[in-house]
């Protein structure tokens, strides 16, 4: 019975996090008992998921699909928006649908392993894939590249391993080359770091304990985050071709122009939005998810106003319903 309950249990049923029964199932043969603090985190947590997903990731999508489907149509710096738009698509798409599958299972007294730990605010890609969908990372560490030797063997048997766990995350999408080569750019971004012996460098948290990193650090940001939206071109194009024609415009001279798309203006109050998301999700950086800490220490009038103001901007702001994007792999 228990393990037809681990099978079976809904939240993360579908899409993760990608649960381990050493994990899970052991949390069926506890007695839970109500506990008022986890239901309050729980459902806090569920709330800012449903603000990802419905106000950042749907009203994205929007824009991402629109450019992204009539890439010929548009400038460089359109197809930049375009491409920055689909980073967010799939970010508050994804870890908005785990926040609420994790903040449901604490409900119910069960605790799921996080599965983003805010990703774009990575220093290099080995610490991007250590925050980006870590249950699926840590079950191609622990069941593919740790038997294939990890990194016990020489160099070549090192880089084979990691083109491998790669070039499979891609397969693990579809059956596109695409994803293929979404796998492999991101295997190539990993190459030095590996072959340095410096993929371990950042393991804390960056900026810890200060509100503005340093230059060092901001700069490092920027260069990995500006990689990930480059490899994400391809994770959205319908093909390589389509993919090296968007990489081409964005490459020309039409990249200095002013961003143009049709009903653009009504892009600008989402744009905003974005960028008081990212402001947020900065500064609970170090929390597991940006609001856990985010006004426990104010009045309750305050505090609930907080509540309402997210529950207002879902409402809102909810734009056409999207599919859970991974839900399709």
């Amino acid at each position: 019975i228990a393990f037809s309950a681990f099978v079976s249990f809904f939240p993360q049923l579908v899409a993760g996090p990608i649960e381990r029964a050493t994990n899970l199932l052991p949390q069926f043969y506890t007695k839970r008992m109500f506990d008022y603090g986890k239901t309050v985190d729980g459902m806090r947590q569920i709330l800012w998921g449903l603000f990802k997903k419905i106000v950042i990731a749907d009203n994205c999508a929007e824009y991402a699909n629109l450019i992204f489907n009539n890439s010929d149509d548009y400038t460089g710096s359109t197809l930049v928006l375009g491409a920055l738009f689909f980073t967010f698509q799939i970010y508050g798409d994804f870890s908005g649908y785990s926040d609420i599958a994790i903040g449901t299972s604490r409900l119910f007294g069960f605790d799921l392993m996080r599965n983003f730990n805010f990703p774009y605010f990575s220093r290099d890609i080995a610490e991007f894939w250590r925050r980006w969908h870590i249950s699926l990372s840590t079950w191609f560490r622990d069941y593919l590249y740790i038997p294939l030797g990890g990194s016990r063997g020489g160099t070549w048997m090192r880089v084979r391993n990691l083109f491998i766990i790669f070039i499979v995350s891609g397969f693990w999408h579809g059956a596109n080359w695409t994803f293929i080569v979404w796998g492999a750019l991101n295997a190539i971004y990993f190459l030095p770091l590996l072959l340095t012996k410096n993929n371990r460098n950042n393991l804390d948290t960056v900026a810890q304990g200060r509100n503005i990193p340093s230059i060092r650090e901001f700069s490092f940001m920027l260069l990995t985050f500006s990689l990930t939206v480059f490899a994400w071109i391809f994770f959205r194009s319908n093909n390589i071709g389509h993919a090296i024609s968007y990489i081409s415009e964005i490459l020309s001279y039409s990249i200095f122009t002013v961003p143009y798309f049709k009903d653009g203006s009504l892009a600008i109050p989402i744009v905003i939005i974005v960028l008081v998301f990212i402001v947020i999700e900065w500064l609970g950086r170090e929390s597991q998810y940006a609001i856990a800490q985010l006004g426990l220490k104010w009045k309750r009038p305050l505090r609930y106003a907080m509540y309402y103001t997210i529950l207002f901007a879902i409402i809102w702001f909810g734009g056409r319903e999207q599919q859970f994007i991974y839900f399709q792999f």
